[in-house]
């Protein structure tokens, strides 16, 4: 089996190709400005790099949020197009289930995205990516006291008082553990921002 593997909702932009169950092609770079220039030509060296044509992917796992808006659309259009006009199953993987896909000795991981004015976007996850916490906009306090009483390491991309760790993140973990999910239909494949987008709030105000 093979499959593309999509991130474009972290600080970490990741392009994966997956041969049964070997990672053949990793991109893996900070997820810059001029992603939207940047993402088609990395999906297309994946594809020379191993000789393979998009019509011989049978899967394609995207992250759909929460993270960078942008980055969010960006990923899920390209899924949706390329699912919709090869006619294969696309599955939707939480960008913080990624995240917790990490190396670590703890018995949970957790999960940050700084989402600004002492908010995060976080879950709680174990070993296996089982979800404790369900992904949340929280507070940071208001978190850290969920977690307080476990055996939990922090894992981000931005900066916090308090130790982080940012290390690679297992994309045959992800994989596997997604391998025999159902799927969306390409046409709702859709964000999972976590919050209203700064526009959606503004009008809201008003």
């Amino acid at each position: 089996m093979k499959y593309l593997f999509i991130n474009t909702s972290t600080k970490k932009l990741v392009i994966s190709i997956v041969v049964d169950n070997e990672i053949k092609y990793d991109y893996t770079d900070d997820n810059s400005s001029d992603l939207s220039s940047r993402i088609m030509p990395i999906i297309d060296e994946a594809f020379k790099s191993t000789n393979l044509k998009p019509e011989d992917i049978d899967t394609i796992f995207v992250t759909n949020g929460p993270g960078s808006f942008t980055g969010i659309r960006i990923g899920l259009t390209i899924a949706k197009v390329m699912a919709w006009g090869l006619k294969i199953k696309v599955v939707p993987i939480s960008s913080l289930e990624l995240m917790a896909s990490v190396d670590s000795s703890k018995e949970y991981i957790a999960p940050l995205i700084d989402a600004r004015r002492d908010y995060v976007f976080a879950g709680l996850y174990d070993k296996n990516l089982n979800q404790i916490v369900p992904d949340k906009h929280i507070l940071l306090s208001e978190f850290k006291s969920l977690v307080k009483d476990k055996d939990v390491v922090y894992v981000s991309h931005d900066e916090f008082d308090f130790e982080v760790i940012n290390n690679s993140y297992d994309i045959l973990k992800v994989i596997n553990k997604h391998i025999n999910d159902e799927g969306v239909n390409p046409h709702t494949l859709n964000p999972n921002y976590l919050k209203l987008t700064e526009a959606e709030e503004k009008l809201k105000e008003k």
